[in-house]
C-alpha cells in the first residue's frame, strides 16, 4: 500500500542529497501500527527483542568496548555488539527497581533506583516511601564477568535516584556519582521538602564497596522556580531537585535540567559543584528533563518532557515549541536562548511522544545529535546553527500495538562507533546505520566507552572520509 508517508520517503531522498531538511508529514500520514518508516539515509540493521527475563520496559543505555548495557525497570542486560549486525544478548540481571538509569566505568556498573523498595536486595518488593525502613538509591555491580555480573554495593540517597551522572576525578582514583532526585513529600521520612539538593557519592575505585554519600549540596538556596500550577499542557513544574545532570569533566562544567529551570555548574572541584548560571522558560517549557553540550562546550541543548512522557504531544494541537528541544549558546558564562526544535511528523493520539535522551554524532566542525522521541522515533538533528536546527534523518514505527496506549517508543538513542542504538520500551534494542555526507566522517571516530551524561570530547581534527 502506497501511503503518503512512503511518498515522503521518496521525495526525501532527493531533498537529503541537496542538504536541506526533510519535509514535515501531515496528521494523515501516520504509519500503520508497527510499520517502519525512515529517511533514505537510515538503514535498520537489526532488532534484538527484549529478554523474557525482564518483565518491564527498557530504559537507558551505556557502552563500553564491544558491549552495550541496556537498563530495564526489572534489571539490566548486556549485549555483544562487536558485530552490530549480529548484536546478541550476553546476560540479563533481574533486579527490580526502576528506572535503572545506568553508567559504566572500568569493571563497575552503576544503576539508579527511584522506586521505593522494602530493602536494597535484588529480591526486594515495592514498599511505600512513607515507611522509614524503605530503601532507594544507587546499586553498584561488578561486570568484569559479562556473563555473570555481581551485585556488590548499595548506597541509599535522599528521594532515591531518578538519574545519576559519573564524574571521574583527575587522578582516576575515584569516581563521583551525582544523584538527581526530586518530588519530596512531607509524609516521606527520607525525602522531606524542600529538596533543592543533589547527593554526591564517592566511589574509591580500588575499594568500590566503600562507596558512600559525602555531600548533599543545595543548588537552589532561593527555592528555585515555584512553577505555574496550570492545567496540562500549560502548567510549569516547580523546582524540587534535578531530573538530570550532564557533566563535561575535561572542561570542568556540567549542565543540569532541574524541573523548573536549567543550570550551568562549575565542577572543577567535583566534591563542591557550584551553580554559575540559571535560565527559565515559563512560556514553553513544562519540565526541564535533560541536557547535552556540543563538543566544544559552547552550547547546551535542554529537553522539555511535557506530559512526563505519557501523553501525545507531537501533534498540531500542542504545536512546535512545547515538548521540544531548546538550544542555548554559552555567552560570557551565561545561557543565551537561540531556538527550538521539535519533530514535524505528527503522531497518533495513542502515541506518547516528547523530546528525550540522545547524544552527539562526532563530526568534525559540525554539531549533530541523535535523539529519542518515544513513539516519535529517532531523529538526527544538525544544530550547528543553533538558531535554526534542522532534522537530517529519522526512523520511526507506527503506533506500538504490543502495549497499552501511550506506553511505548524509544527511551534513548545514542551513537557509538559507527552505529545508532535505540532502546525501545517494549520492542527491545534496535541498531541503525546512517549513511549521509554530513555524518559519514564520524565513522572514523572510535570511542572506548559512552556514558551519555558524562561527555568526553571527540577529536576536532576529524577522522575518516566524507564518502
Amino acid at each position: 500500500m502506497f501511503t503518503p508517508r512512503r511518498a515522503l520517503i521518496l521525495v526525501a531522498a532527493f531533498v537529503a542529497m541537496a542538504g536541506s531538511t526533510l519535509p514535515a508529514a501531515q496528521a494523515a500520514d501516520i504509519p500503520a501500527p508497527g510499520e517502519i518508516v525512515m529517511s533514505p539515509n537510515i538503514q535498520h540493521v537489526t532488532n534484538v527483542p527484549k529478554p523474557e527475563a525482564l518483565a518491564d520496559i527498557h530504559t537507558d543505555m551505556a557502552f563500553q568496548g564491544d558491549y552495550a548495557y541496556v537498563g530495564n525497570y526489572y534489571g539490566f542486560s548486556i549485549y555483544d555488539i562487536r558485530r552490530p549486525k549480529r548484536t546478541s544478548l550476553v546476560s540479563s540481571v533481574v533486579c527490580p527497581g526502576g528506572q535503572m538509569d545506568m553508567s559504566v566505568y572500568g569493571d563497575l556498573l552503576i544503576g539508579s533506583v527511584d522506586s521505593s523498595r522494602n530493602d536494597d536486595s535484588c529480591a526486594s518488593t515495592s514498599q511505600s516511601a512513607t515507611v522509614k525502613e524503605s530503601w532507594e538509591g544507587i546499586r553498584i555491580f561488578d561486570i568484569s564477568d559479562k556473563a555473570n555480573p555481581k551485585y556488590i554495593k548499595s548506597v541509599e540517597t535522599n528521594c532515591g535516584s531518578h538519574t545519576h551522572t559519573l564524574v571521574p576525578d583527575r587522578r582516576r582514583q575515584n569516581v563521583y556519582i551525582y544523584v538527581s532526585s526530586y518530588s519530596p513529600n512531607a509524609t516521606y521520612p527520607d525525602c522531606q521538602p524542600p529538596h533543592d539538593l543533589i547527593s554526591i557519592i564517592k566511589v574509591p575505585l580500588r575499594n568500590p564497596t566503600a562507596a558512600t554519600v559525602i555531600a548533599t549540596p543545595n543548588l537552589f538556596p532561593d527555592g528555585g522556580n515555584p512553577g505555574l500550577p496550570l492545567p496540562y499542557p500549560d502548567g510549569k513544574s516547580a523546582t524540587t531537585g534535578c531530573h538530570d545532570i550532564t557533566a563535561y569533566p575535561e572542561k570542568g562544567i556540567a549542565a543540569g535540567a532541574c524541573m523548573g529551570e536549567g543550570v550551568l555548574l562549575d565542577i572543577r572541584n567535583p566534591e563542591q559543584p557550584r551553580v554559575t548560571a540559571t535560565v527559565r522558560d515559563d512560556v514553553n517549557f513544562a519540565f526541564w528533563h535533560s541536557a547535552t553540550f556540543n563538543n566544544s562546550g559552547t552550547k547546551v541543548i535542554f529537553t522539555d518532557e511535557l506530559g512526563g512522557g505519557t501523553r501525545a504531544t507531537c501533534n498540531e494541537a500542542i504545536g512546535p515549541t512545547k515538548g521540544a528541544n531548546a538550544y542555548y549558546d554559552i555567552v560570557n558564562g551565561q545561557l543565551a536562548f537561540k531556538g527550538y526544535f521539535k519533530i514535524a511528523r505528527h503522531q497518533a493520539d495513542t502515541e506518547n511522544c516528547v523530546a528525550h535522551n540522545g547524544s552527539l554524532i562526532p563530526v568534525k566542525g559540525r554539531d549533530i545529535m541523535v535523539q529519542a522521541w518515544y513513539q516519535g522515533g529517532i531523529s538526527v538533528v544538525d544544530f550547528t546553527d543553533s538558531a535554526h536546527p534542522q532534522e537530517i534523518a529519522y526512523f520511526e514505527r507506527g503506533p506500538d500495538s504490543t502495549a497499552p496506549a501511550l506506553s511505548g517508543g524509544f527511551w534513548s538513542a545514542y551513537y557509538y562507533n559507527g552505529y545508532i542504538y535505540g532502546s525501545d520500551f517494549n520492542l527491545g534494542l534496535d541498531v541503525l546505520k546512517i549513511n549521509d555526507p554530513r555524518t559519514n566522517r564520524a565513522n572514523g571516530v572510535k570511542m572506548s566507552s559512552l556514558n551519555a551524561q558524562t561527555q568526553t570530547s571527540y577529536p576536532e581534527h576529524g577522522h575518516g572520509h566524507d564518502h
